[in-house]
């Protein structure tokens, strides 16, 4: 089976979010390659994670529904995906 890679944006609930804590728990959850925090607007940011997974959809719907869990977590987009090389 080949390999996509999925950029996710995370958005939090608000400001007073603690976005360490959150990467934290993103971290625990799903093992991402890579999480940056990206601005949104009036200091708001949202987090972009990069993670390789199979290419089966079910595993991207299960990743999402995990990630909505987090308490915190406001929306999750899919903003990106890509097969590998």
């Amino acid at each position: 089976m080949s390999k996509v890679l999925v950029i996710l944006k995370i958005f939090p609930e608000g400001l007073e979010v603690d976005l360490e804590k959150l990467k934290e728990k993103i971290n625990i959850l799903i093992k991402p390659e890579k999480m940056e925090l990206e601005d949104i607007a009036f200091g708001l940011k949202a987090i972009k994670v990069s993670k390789i997974i199979d290419d089966d959809g079910s595993i991207l719907e299960e990743i999402e529904n995990k990630l909505k869990t987090i308490e915190g977590v406001s929306s999750v987009e899919v903003i990106h995906i890509t097969r590998t090389i």
